[in-house]
């Protein structure tokens, strides 16, 4: 059952990772390269789109998932992977803590700026903090994937 819950606690926050890496390579790089009111509808509509089942199963799931394995390898006493397995978990409390603390309140302020008299504005107040909290999140998230790939290693 342990080895269960840290391949999945593995792969999930391998895949949010994965995705929050995407954003920082691909996907705000192309939108740096368009327009005011095209990069406010882009972000907006990437925004309602992202909170769907797969996506929220595997962001809470990644925590959740981390913390169960945590749980299951006190219980099983012995020796345990602690020290990547508490760095994973600082990690991705890190990650979220960013993406809550910061890139939702700006998604927010970002949905409720004026479409027609706004997007430069919204733009301005958003781009470059967003981008800097999601390298952040993403560093976060990808050193919590090698420090549950390094538990799996010495289990």
């Amino acid at each position: 059952m342990i080895a269960t819950l840290l391949i999945s606690a593995t792969i999930t926050t391998g895949l949010v990772a994965g995705l929050l890496y995407g954003f920082a390579c691909a996907v705000l790089p192309g939108l740096r390269q368009v327009e005011d009111d095209t990069f406010v509808a882009a972000f907006r509509a990437i925004n309602r789109r992202i909170i769907n089942g797969w996506f929220v199963v595997t962001f809470l799931g990644s925590p959740v998932l981390i913390a169960a394995t945590g749980v299951a390898q006190f219980v099983a006493g012995g020796r345990q992977p602690w020290l990547p397995m508490l760095a994973a978990a600082a990690l991705t409390v890190l990650s979220l803590a960013i993406t809550g603390g910061i890139n939702v309140p700006l998604n927010n302020a970002l949905d409720a700026a004026d479409p027609v008299t706004g997007p430069s504005l919204a733009r301005s107040s958003f781009e470059t903090r967003w981008v800097r909290a999601n390298v952040a999140r993403s560093v976060a998230s990808t050193a919590a994937f090698g420090c549950l790939i390094w538990a799996i290693t010495i289990s």
